[in-house]
């Protein structure tokens, strides 16, 4: 038998995130995104982020970072990736 979730963690559940219909439609993955990195940034935390799991600002920033390196075309900001403030 499961327990529910808590009420605390479905409020830090948003859902999927902008950034990962975005990285989908950049060919990029998670491995990728950490790889381009020059901060300390994890697979973990990148999934999390795609998914929805509610990350601090400085995480986000973190992970805007790295996709702008990558990304040739155009500069990423946190609230294009992120459809709530951390």
């Amino acid at each position: 038998m499961e327990t529910p979730p808590s009420p605390e963690s479905a409020d830090r559940n948003h859902g999927p995130q902008p950034l990962d219909a975005i990285l989908t439609e950049l060919g990029i993955d998670n491995h990728e995104l950490v790889a381009a990195s020059t901060e300390q940034l994890t697979h973990k935390q990148v999934q999390k982020g795609r998914k929805g799991r509610q990350l601090t600002a400085n995480l986000q920033r973190k992970i805007a970072n790295a996709l702008n390196a990558l990304s040739q075309d155009r500069q990423f900001r946190v609230d294009e990736l992120f459809s709530y403030r951390g």
